[in-house]
């Protein structure tokens, strides 16, 4: 099973679904309550200035509910490959 997470609301959600065509499930997390918990909500900077964002990652969380493996630096290019040769070369 494959989810999305962003803090974004359910409606921006949808249209981002809608736009890139995706076939899995997005969580709305608009309190940051699993995004912190995953700790995917950090301080970041951009253009000198600090603030604190979501940083892209992945986690691969086995049928025993333990993580697997961590992408703590997840690009939107590449990324699905990267994933898919992490778990063929696992089994």
């Amino acid at each position: 099973m494959i989810l999305g997470c962003s803090g974004d609301s359910v409606d921006q959600q949808a249209k981002f679904k809608a736009k890139y065509n995706l076939n899995f499930s997005l969580l709305a997390d608009t309190k940051f309550d699993a995004i912190e918990n995953y700790g995917a909500r950090r301080m970041k900077s951009f253009l000198g200035k600090s603030f604190l964002g979501i940083v892209r990652m992945s986690y691969w969380i086995g049928p025993d509910a333990k993580i697997v493996h961590v992408w703590d630096k997840a690009s939107s290019k590449g990324h699905a490959a990267e994933v898919l040769e992490e778990i063929l070369t696992a089994q």
